[in-house]
């Protein structure tokens, strides 16, 4: 018996370690699409290498990119046992972003962005299931005194769990669109991403008509 503690108490205190270290990564940032995405999805990176479409031809004209930002609050993902909080031994797995990239084209006054987002998922004492479902909602948001949701779009990502209670994973949300803003109003728009748990629950069908 002495012996099974000592191991509980070994595998407890890694699972800490790995925790708090998926908790103190560095915030994320977003960067030009050349280097973020050079670094996030190719050459050696930790995830493989993400294979860009084809971009759609640009019209003519300025056009600004927002930069990505991590919704506050929304930053990290924890699943608990049923009906326990996400913390201490009832714990199963926590996720959390790590970096960003993005990357605009614009076509007939329409813009689509492709925003790029790796993070990590961390088994946590309870242990996490064989495969995670992460959610994600990516907005682009009209800065200011009060914000104004221009589109948003939720989307998911399965990462499969290792006996190594750590898994990366990347997600490429391609199919954002909105309006292109007229002048310098771009210049006050955000991309906010982060966790959506609800994005997980499945969407009620639309109620009949009666005829």
């Amino acid at each position: 018996m002495g012996d099974n503690r000592s191991v509980k108490a070994v595998i407890a205190t890694a699972v800490a370690g790995w925790l708090a270290c998926g908790m103190c990564a560095a915030p994320a940032s977003a960067q030009s699409l050349t280097d973020r995405f050079k670094s996030l999805f190719g050459g050696k990176s930790e995830e493989p290498a993400a294979t860009a479409p084809a971009a759609p031809q640009a019209d003519t004209g300025d056009l600004t990119c927002p930069p990505v930002t991590v919704r506050a609050g929304a930053s990290t993902y924890a699943v608990a046992l049923p009906g326990k909080q996400p913390v201490g031994n009832d714990l199963r797995f926590q996720a959390t972003i790590s970096r960003t990239a993005r990357e605009c084209t614009v076509n007939g006054g329409v813009i689509t962005a492709r925003i790029g987002i790796q993070g990590r998922v961390i088994a946590g004492p309870a242990g996490a299931p064989s495969a995670v479902q992460v959610p994600i909602r990516v907005a682009v948001v009209q800065g200011g005194v009060s914000e104004k949701t221009i589109a948003t779009k939720a989307y998911q990502t399965t990462v499969t769990m290792t006996e190594t209670g750590s898994e990366p994973f990347t997600l490429v949300a391609e199919d954002l669109q909105y309006p292109a803003p007229p002048g310098a109003v771009g210049d006050s728009y955000i991309f906010y991403i982060g966790f959506d748990p609800l994005a997980l629950k499945p969407q009620r069908p639309a109620p009949r008509k009666k005829q």
